[in-house]
């Protein structure tokens, strides 16, 4: 029977750490290693340095000429190309002897994103590659959902700098927009008048004070309201079905919700448009993006992201332009 050390001291290797060492030792260049791994060199550079501390020796140093290993660098790099190597080729053996070449991403959306534009995304993904299944999450909030394990998030928030790597697909631009009744009912009054003649529809955001976005839009005005006042709905999706049916006034992004406006279903009485600092961000763990179904779907997405907004075009309920 093997001795149980060897087993026990698997425990501490730090795979992410190696990996990074990895990318910098072959390229001998953060920038570049940072590039082929889409993480930030900062990141990138605290992986290495924590595998320094580990061993107790450096295993790369700056000179004038350029980044070179040092003799432990030297020594480690080979070891671990054929490491990895070794695994990645045992795996695909494994995967092809089990007869499947089928993936699961877990992938998670918010509920407004997903009605709008979601659904047709996903569905155009699994015709262009229906060996990869989709595994889908759903909740309402900002930045990443607690609860939920997934691959890769399309999330609502703010710019955030992290360790994370954030694309942005849609940033919002907001304006007040309400049934027809209630504007033609308010025709005539300011905007300040109209906002406390009606009731304020929100979003609730977890993690965000109530009235948030109805208070960033305030102060960009400089409007004397209480943004805190009104009911809150989970779904942006929600909020502007109560807006439709005459219940309030809601901020509304004019081109997520074009169908709509187009339609007469709802109306925006004023020119008045914030940008909320708020949008729709595609993030993933830098240590996950070598997995190629998760690189495959990040580049998919951003490409059709990048095709919109280019073209300046609303991102239709019934499926996005193909790019």
């Amino acid at each position: 029977m093997p001795p149980e050390a060897p087993d026990a001291a698997r425990l501490w290797l730090p795979l992410n750490a190696l990996r990074a060492f990895e990318a910098v030792a072959r390229r001998l260049s953060f920038t570049g290693a940072a590039a082929s791994l889409h993480i930030s060199q900062s990141a990138l550079s605290r992986h290495v340095s924590r595998l320094e501390e580990l061993l107790g020796c450096k295993l790369l140093e700056r000179r004038s000429q350029g980044l070179v290993l040092t003799k432990a660098g030297a020594a480690l790099l080979p070891v671990v190309t054929k490491s990895f190597d070794g695994l990645e080729a045992t795996m695909q053996a494994l995967r092809h002897r089990a007869g499947t070449s089928q993936r699961m991403l877990r992938v998670h959306m918010p509920p407004t994103f997903l009605y709008v534009m979601g659904m047709s995304l996903l569905r155009e993904f699994r015709l262009a590659f229906p060996d990869i299944s989709i595994d889908l999450f759903s909740s309402n909030g900002v930045g990443l959902p607690r609860a939920t394990v997934c691959d890769i998030a399309i999330v609502f928030d703010r710019p955030r700098y992290d360790d994370a790597v954030r694309d942005p697909l849609w940033l919002i631009s907001q304006t007040p927009a309400c049934a027809p009744e209630i504007a033609e009912r308010c025709e005539g009054m300011d905007l300040q008048a109209f906002l406390r003649a009606n009731e304020l529809l929100h979003t609730r955001l977890e993690g965000e004070p109530f009235g948030v976005l109805w208070a960033a839009f305030a102060r960009r005005f400089d409007l004397e309201i209480s943004p805190e006042r009104g009911l809150a709905l989970d779904s942006e999706r929600l909020t502007v079905e109560l807006a439709i049916t005459g219940n309030g006034v809601i901020l509304v992004d004019v081109d997520m919700f074009a169908k709509e406006i187009a339609d007469g279903r709802l109306v925006t009485p004023y020119d008045a448009t914030s940008d909320s600092g708020f949008g729709y961000y595609l993030t993933v763990h830098p240590d996950d993006m070598s997995d190629p179904a998760i690189a495959l779907f990040r580049s998919w997405v951003i490409q059709r992201f990048t095709h919109v907004n280019r073209d300046g075009a609303a991102p239709p309920v019934d499926g996005l332009s193909a790019g």
